[in-house]
């Protein structure tokens, strides 16, 4: 470890072991510092760490167990291109259970950066400008394998999936909906863990035209498709083969349509009572999407408007499982943050002038009887950008730019740095600004959350084609960022899940047990470990479907040899709470996550 050892005065009852840590940068001591006297106990961020380590024989029983601070960790996270032509641009993703990311763009453009595989028929299509029959010979989208970085070409053979929506189905299915022109009311299907499969698609399934619409899944596994480009209503996505029976008229996607429409892509999560939350332009309310009935609106969210093309950011926080009983609601609460102010798009498009982005970061619990916003300052304002739940619980902030709105050419300063915000610290010191990244990811940018606990980031195209030189060229470079949970400084503190001797399947409710080994966990306790499970979501335009992030209960902690651990943990208690499906779950110490292990959960 490169520490000095200190022995405290020792009580009659017990014999404890102090390591006093000293490295450079990353930890509070320097090289050439001098440690604290040993008798000296500090809490974790302050000069010296001591971390007891309880000698066989010793009571436990007798031994209170207190909480310990997370890990200090100063470190402000690492980039690293790992790819340098994915082939599109990533303008949608989602990760799938086999670790592979699927990643598409839109075959309006008619190029990439990747031609269809010899002996692939190329596409014939007539060129809506003028007339003439073309070929399209480009690959539009693409199977990323996050574990060696490579690709695989996949055709889109029938209607075009720009700006669709998507997600898993219970078995890990990929789904998605919508898009452009002969794919406004197409289907698609990915098989789960299916090698070297292209997807199935269905054309004319849909009741209404979907683009710029939003899906989520639903506690029973359907799946709900909400909104869209001049579509007021919702719908559900039918079994494959068949087609949808009806669109329900949803008169609160009108009612937010402004001058700049600012309504599209709406923000849906569903809420720990099976409700769909659902945030359109500054207004949000409760459906409940089996009886079609409004349960409740909620305050309406000043500043400016949020969805697309002012495009803030929105999630779920972390929903805790740790402390619930019968008789309390499971809390939910979401956070909105950044967009523009209504007409900052139609000055844009006409003037070529571009705002500041919002700074205003906003949360409201939803399962309160009367929520008000709490509002608080980003670091930088951002518009265009995502954020994502990390699976130590805390929030990331990245992508997008400061002036301006989404869509081509309506966008300026690009927001380089992402912002980890712990959502538990107290108001107004939630927010620590990271390390920057030197290319652009503006509109048409994406990131997703990777079983390494590192963060997948690509794509960016600001215009209606692929150009290799512009001020932002369109990017189909790929880079993945360490955040500070991955400082090698605290490696020796890492959860290792032993996926062997661990459940992989779950049902609602019951127990189910997990194993892993720490490097240097002498001092752990039960209450320094969490579990975390973490629903994949699709990411397209600054929102991520679907995303839930859940703190699971640990019932009983074990160390089954030195260094090894035993944990029983408690699964959702219902679907509600976590829709059926396939999750990444983790094993968090003190702040720092394992590498994620892929569970199933269902009836």
């Amino acid at each position: 470890m490169g520490g000095t050892i200190c022995h405290p005065k020792q009580r009659p009852y017990e014999k404890l072991l102090y390591v006093c840590m000293q490295k450079h940068h990353r930890n509070p001591i320097g090289k050439n510092q001098t440690p604290q006297k040993p008798h000296r106990l500090l809490k974790a961020g302050a000069e010296a760490h001591f971390f007891p380590f309880p000698v066989p024989g010793f009571n436990d029983e007798n031994q209170v167990e207190e909480k310990k601070d997370d890990f200090e960790i100063f470190w402000d996270g690492e980039w690293e291109l790992i790819n340098e032509n994915a082939g599109v641009s990533a303008m949608h993703v989602m990760l799938l259970p086999t670790n592979k990311m699927l990643v598409y763009d839109a075959k309006v453009y008619r190029t990439s950066r990747m031609k269809l595989p010899e002996g692939t028929p190329c596409e014939a299509y007539k060129d809506f400008k003028t007339g003439e029959d073309k070929i399209d010979c480009f690959v539009h989208a693409v199977e990323y394998d996050t574990e060696t970085n490579q690709v695989r070409p996949l055709k889109i053979a029938k209607g075009d999936p720009w700006c669709s929506s998507g997600g898993m189905a219970p078995d890990g299915t990929f789904v998605s909906a919508g898009g452009f022109s002969d794919g406004y009311r197409s289907v698609r299907y990915m098989p789960p863990k299916c090698q070297g499969c292209q997807w199935k698609e269905h054309d004319q399934v849909l009741a209404q035209n979907r683009w710029y619409h939003t899906q989520q899944i639903l506690p029973n596994g359907d799946i709900i498709l909400v909104g869209g480009r001049r579509a007021y209503t919702y719908e559900f996505v039918p079994k494959e083969g068949k087609r949808s029976e009806k669109a329900y008229f949803f008169p609160f996607l009108y009612e937010t349509k402004d001058l700049d429409e600012n309504n599209l892509y709406p923000f849906v999560h569903l809420s720990t009572d099976g409700n769909l939350f659902i945030f359109s332009n500054n207004r949000s309310l409760l459906l409940n999407p089996t009886t079609h009935k409004i349960v409740r609106t909620f305050p309406l969210l000043l500043g400016g408007s949020r969805n697309y093309p002012a495009s803030g950011m929105s999630t779920l926080l972390p929903i805790d499982l740790t402390a619930t009983t019968d008789s309390a609601p499971i809390k939910a609460e979401v956070i909105v943050c950044g967009g523009n102010v209504p007409d900052a798009f139609y000055i844009a498009e006409t003037m070529k002038t571009f705002l500041d982005a919002l700074q205003d970061c906003n949360r409201l619990t939803i399962t309160e009887p009367f929520p008000e916003w709490e509002t608080e300052l980003m670091p930088s304002g951002r518009t265009m950008g995502d954020v994502l739940n990390l699976p130590n619980g805390q929030l990331l902030f990245l992508n997008g730019a400061q002036k301006g709105t989404a869509a081509w050419k309506d966008a300026d300063m690009p927001n380089y740095t992402p912002v980890l915000y712990n959502p538990e610290k107290p108001k107004y010191s939630r927010f620590k600004v990271l390390k920057p990244t030197t290319i652009a990811r503006m509109y048409h940018s994406t990131s997703a959350v990777l079983p390494s606990g590192k963060i997948w980031v690509s794509g960016s195209n600001t215009h209606n084609t692929y150009k290799d030189v512009d001020k932002f060229p369109t990017e189909t470079r790929v880079e993945a960022f360490s955040p500070p949970y991955l400082d090698s400084s605290v490696d020796q503190y890492r959860p290792k899940i032993n996926e062997d001797a661990s459940d992989k399947e779950m049902v609602y409710g019951g127990s189910f047990e997990t194993r892993f080994s720490v490097e240097d966990g002498a001092d752990m306790t039960k209450s320094d470990i969490r579990v975390t499970m973490y629903y994949p979501p699709f990411t397209t335009h600054g929102f991520s479907m679907g995303q839930r992030l859940l703190i699971l209960k640990v019932e009983d902690f074990v160390m089954e040899v030195e260094g090894s651990y035993k944990l029983t943990v408690v699964a959702p208690p219902s679907n509600v709470v976590a829709p059926p499906g396939y999750y990444l779950l983790f094993v968090v110490h003190r702040g720092v996550p394992s590498k994620g292990m892929w569970v199933h959960i269902d009836q």
